[in-house]
């Protein structure tokens, strides 16, 4: 699951990038191609970003599953996540984000299509949520135990404000780099004209960097 999130960053990076040079070869004359092949070329480059960012994030939301299944079914963990299912669950993560890219791309003008996105994403981010709350909770019951047995009895502060802080690491740059693209596409829901709007939308392109950057993180 770890080598399939990497190999998503990569294509996120790789797929903006190769978007960008290839912009920049039109734009300065080195490549010349009839409008018909241009379009064609940049549905495909969507269709890849696309595909590689909603295939990041759901596989986000897997390793967050399969840390969940780990820590509160540990005894029977290999019986449930099984190489079978596990090789399953890849490739629907891959095929899903494939077809549901297509989609999105052919009828990205559709308020419906961009809800979808909007709702997913949202889905993602209250499962993570959920999830990482509930295994940090745990894992600080289980330093209080720990704790409370011990002669003296240990601090335990220490080690809950670090959970605490890689938690608050995790979502916060889950949310901090994913955040403003998903208020982007809110915002052309709901108030496409708003002059606040428009002004919101002109930094679609650092919206854009900062999914980058959630990547290299």
């Amino acid at each position: 699951f770890i080598c399939c999130l990497a190999v998503s960053d990569m294509l996120v990076s790789i797929s903006n990038l190769a978007e960008m040079l290839f912009m920049l070869l039109l734009e300065h004359g080195v490549l010349v191609m009839r409008p018909s092949i241009v379009r064609h070329m940049d549905s495909v480059i969507d269709m890849l970003i696309c595909s590689s960012v909603v295939s990041s994030l759901s596989f986000l939301g897997v390793i967050a599953v399969d840390r969940y299944i780990t820590i509160f079914y540990a005894l029977r963990y290999h019986s449930i996540m099984t190489l079978q299912r596990a090789v399953v669950t890849m490739a629907s993560v891959w095929l899903a984000s494939t077809i549901s890219s297509t989609v999105l791309i052919t009828y990205f003008r559709s308020n419906t299509i961009l809800l979808c996105l909007i709702g997913f994403f949202l889905f993602m981010l209250v499962l993570m949520l959920v999830l990482y709350i509930h295994m940090f909770a745990l894992a600080r019951h289980h330093l209080h135990s720990i704790s409370s047995q011990q002669k003296p009895p240990t601090a335990h502060r220490g080690g809950s404000l670090k959970g605490a802080v890689t938690l608050t690491i995790l979502l916060g740059v889950f949310f901090i780099c994913w955040g403003p693209f998903f208020f982007h596409l809110i915002l052309i829901v709901t108030c496409p004209t708003n002059p606040f709007c428009t002004c919101f939308f002109s930094y679609f392109n650092l919206f854009l960097i900062l999914i980058i950057c959630n990547s290299v993180i």
